[in-house]
């Protein structure tokens, strides 16, 4: 296993973090990312070849991104330069590149790696491309956010984005077991486990825990050695990031699928992780409208409701009326009937002039505009009872002249909305009745 320290000491005198200690110095004690490495797979198939090219890499952390890239860079042969977008600016990018036009005259090829390059405004990522382009350095971006609205088009078009996924347990036992060699420290298979479950997907994590804790242990590391260590289980979640829409998705579409369980299951993963429950609040209410609509117009209500509860009792006592609330919306009949019809007819608006008010539906509160034909010929609904449809002017148009009627709204067949489908049903045949002479007459 020796290979795996880069030369260090294994028996605990090397100072450098357990993580760091642990890097892999070939691809084939690379663990994890199956999907880019095996042979038949992108990665993979270049580094059989020894080859390279510019890339982001992106992914959650602890994931492996910067060992990743320097693997390749040194499957390629290629000289490594460093950098970190928290930390680095312009000044260093130059110099970087001056250092990478010098090993270019030697004929050697330069690898730039760039960790967190989202942080990059948009001026220093532009400095990157000339010498992308004219291949002073091939230029690897490490980022855990997503590369479509964090870098740039023309820095995005010059590189390709591969996708670096969570470890699963497997993959993480292993890396734990790799550094309980190294630390030369026992640990029971069931805590073990349990460390994997703190990690939560992230190596780093894992190592980190595991190096505190066998500092802590004279002998075996217990779990309770690692609960004092890893305190609460913190989620891996980033607040306004990638995963962070991923969960609100999962939330979202569960309960449009009709799924109590899951839906509650992800509106406490989201707690769990730190997100903001007025923002969850407001986004259920969303829901309330979009997937549920006139089918039980109560699901409005009540969100409404659970979001002013929460403002009253704060967190975390608040938070039970928003899961009710959650509960509620996943449990009832769904329409999406009323969304739809709100984006067909927006849609509808902008594509269409923006033709007069008829003057039957203006409003004349004065004598000037009675006498100039504001309001003649309206017909008040409540002034026509018909016996079938109640109050309603059969067969009067409110849209403008230049327009025929347009159908937005089409009420589903489900809660309330079934009744309401059946009455405009009602309604649309009165109209066919009222206006058929006339059509036959024209």
């Amino acid at each position: 296993m020796a290979d795996l320290f880069d030369g260090s000491d294994a028996g605990g005198l090397d100072p450098r973090p357990l993580a760091d200690r642990l890097r892999p110095s070939t691809l084939s004690d690379y663990v994890g990312q199956n999907h880019l490495l095996d042979e038949d797979k992108p990665l993979g198939g270049l580094a059989a070849r020894r080859q390279i090219h510019s890339m982001l890499l992106w992914g959650p952390p602890g994931t492996g991104k910067t060992t990743l890239a320097k693997l390749l860079a040194d499957n390629a042969n290629c000289q490594w330069i460093s950098l970190s977008a928290v930390l680095s600016g312009v000044k260093d990018i130059r110099a970087a590149v001056l250092l990478a036009e010098q090993y270019l005259a030697q004929g050697k090829r330069t690898v730039l790696f760039v960790d967190e390059v989202h942080c990059f405004n948009k001026a220093q990522q532009d400095a990157f491309l000339p010498h992308v382009e004219a291949g002073t350095v091939t230029f690897i971006g490490a980022t855990t956010e997503n590369p479509s609205f964090e870098v740039n088009a023309a820095l995005l078009s010059r590189a390709r984005v591969y996708v670096l996924q969570r470890l699963g347990d497997g993959e993480l036992l292993e890396v734990v077991s790799r550094g309980l060699e190294v630390l030369e420290k026992p640990m029971s298979a069931a805590v073990r486990h349990m460390l994997v479950g703190v990690a939560d997907g992230d190596a780093r994590r894992a190592l980190n825990i595991l190096e505190i804790a066998a500092q802590l242990a004279e002998g075996e590391i217990t779990e309770a050695m690692l609960a004092s260590v890893a305190g609460e289980q913190l989620r891996r979640f980033d607040k306004g990031g990638d995963i962070f829409y991923e969960q609100i998705s999962a939330l979202h579409k569960s309960v449009r699928g009709s799924a109590p369980d899951a839906a509650l299951y992800w509106f406490c993963r989201m707690l769990d992780g730190g997100a903001d429950p007025r923002y969850l609040g407001r986004r259920i209410l969303r829901m309330a409208s979009e997937d549920i609509g006139n089918a039980d117009p109560r699901a409005l209500q009540l969100t409404e409701s659970a979001l002013s509860t929460f403002e009253r009792l704060g967190s975390p006592e608040g938070e039970l009326a928003l899961a009710q609330a959650v509960l509620y919306l996943a449990s009832v009949p769904k329409s999406d009937a009323a969304y739809k019809a709100f984006g067909e007819a927006m849609a509808f608006v902008k594509q269409t002039p923006s033709h007069e008010v008829p003057m039957h539906l203006r409003n004349a509160p004065t004598q000037l505009m009675k006498g100039m034909g504001y309001g003649d010929g309206y017909r008040h609904a409540h002034a026509e009872k018909d016996p079938d449809v109640g109050a309603y002017a059969a067969g009067e148009s409110y849209f403008p002249d230049e327009l025929k009627p347009v159908t937005f709204y089409h009420p589903a067949a489900a809660g309330l909305e079934e009744k309401i489908r059946q009455r405009l049903q009602r309604l649309a045949a009165a109209d066919a009745l009222a206006i058929g002479p006339q059509r036959t007459q024209e």
